[in-house]
């Protein structure tokens, strides 16, 4: 028979490895049965505005999970209005979380989050107030790596409960997460099951997409095609509206199709302050003061009033922060060609 394989003959066994909680039901046939009871696929018009989206698809108690990487082309219109309207007891993928962290703690928005990276803010240094409410136990957390939560991401869209991954055994990120530890059938190898992970609601940022909802990303994806198959809702914003006939065009450029979609807005700059790759730099002088604004709570309630609370929608926001010459010069710099 040649070097055809003969798998091993044995029982599977599986043993707890971590003390964390699961936030989310991982089961892949309750998911299967919303999507297909409760998931529209009509190829309709979704254009609608950030307060109609978030008013109607973001609910108390839901657990999303915010596309991007770090503060790289982040929804933060949308995690505006979500602190702007109220909305409390949420869940949160903490995959690569940092100024949406901040954003959502500083609304008392959440209580649970999947962690593999929050609180920071990369180079810039850490968001106190953000690490005070982790700290206090105000929220809830479970570990993960971002290669396990991004994995978890992967088992739903797959359709299935779990993973095997080999990723956190033998460290104390393993024994603070909720994986299980399991027996290869085939080898006998061990590895650990990472549960599914469907969340309530996605929010995710794109460069281009149709009133339909077809969207394109340019650039680095990370997670964002599992995560936009995994969610049972969606709220997409675009920098711009395109016409179906370009989406048509490139069709192996749709990143996340019509059918996954539930809401599309078009929101010029919605990434800012952060990253929109290939669009406008980081505003880094606004995270900064973000970050010195959330080490005191009077400041905080000042700037949040100034930039939040104060003003009804995310372009009156943009206007509080230098308008139109500030991304003007954003929009430069991302672009900048050196002579």
């Amino acid at each position: 028979m040649g070097n055809t394989y003969q798998p091993v003959e044995r029982a599977v066994s599986y043993q707890p490895a971590g003390e964390g909680k699961i936030f989310t039901d991982p089961d892949a046939d309750k998911a299967r049965e919303y999507f297909y009871h409760e998931k529209p696929r009509k190829m309709v018009s979704k254009e609608t505005s950030v307060k109609e989206a978030v008013s109607a698809l973001v609910k108390d108690g839901d657990y999303i999970g915010v596309g991007g990487f770090g503060a790289n082309r982040i929804p933060t219109a949308i995690l505006h209005e979500i602190v702007r309207q109220n909305k409390k007891n949420l869940g949160l993928a903490g995959h690569t979380a940092t100024h949406d962290f901040q954003i959502l703690v500083a609304g008392n928005c959440i209580n649970r989050c999947d962690i593999a990276y929050i609180v920071g803010l990369e180079a810039r240094g850490l968001s106190k107030m953000a690490r005070r409410a982790v700290e206090s136990g105000a929220i809830e957390i479970t570990e993960w790596t971002n290669a396990a939560l991004a994995w978890r991401y992967k088992a739903a869209s797959m359709g299935v409960s779990f993973l095997p991954v080999r990723c956190m055994l033998g460290t104390d990120t393993a024994k603070y997460s909720a994986a299980v530890k399991m027996e290869c059938p085939f080898t006998g190898s061990v590895y650990l099951a990472v549960p599914a992970l469907y969340p309530d609601l996605a929010i995710i940022h794109v460069h281009r997409a149709d009133v339909y909802g077809n969207c394109q990303i340019d650039g680095i994806m990370v997670s964002d095609y599992d995560l936009a198959r995994a969610a049972k809702r969606l709220i997409v914003t675009t920098e711009r509206f395109v016409p179906n006939e370009v989406i048509r065009r490139e069709p192996a450029r749709t990143a996340i199709p019509y059918y996954l979609v539930d809401a599309v807005i078009e929101v010029p700059f919605g990434s800012y302050p952060g990253n929109m790759a290939y669009e406008y730099y980081s505003d880094e002088e606004h995270l900064r003061q973000w970050l010195d604004a959330d080490g005191d709570d009077e400041k905080l309630k000042d700037f949040l009033e100034k930039h939040l609370y104060g003003v009804p929608d995310f372009e009156a926001y943009l206007q509080t922060v230098g308008g139109l010459k500030k991304l003007q010069k954003l929009r430069s710099l991302e672009n900048l060609v050196e002579k």
